[in-house]
C-alpha cells in the first residue's frame, strides 16, 4: 500500500512539475498574438497622430 501511495505521490508532482515546465514557453500562437497586439498599438497611435494633425490644421497650426 505504501509503495502504490509512494508512486502517485511521485507521478503527480511529475505531472505538475511537466505543466510549469509547459507554462514557461512561449507558443507560435502566443507570439503570434503579441505580434498583434504591438501592431493594432502601433496603428492607434498613427490615427492619434493623424487626428491631431488635422486638428492643427482645421486650427491653422502647422508643424
Amino acid at each position: 500500500m505504501k509503495f502504490g501511495k509512494t508512486f502517485s505521490t511521485v507521478l503527480v508532482m511529475g505531472a505538475m512539475l511537466a505543466m510549469l515546465a509547459a507554462c514557461e514557453k512561449e507558443g507560435p500562437a502566443e507570439r503570434a498574438g503579441k505580434q498583434a497586439d504591438k501592431a493594432v498599438a502601433d496603428v492607434g497611435k498613427s490615427i492619434e497622430k493623424a487626428g491631431e494633425n488635422i486638428q492643427d490644421a482645421a486650427k491653422g497650426n502647422k508643424k
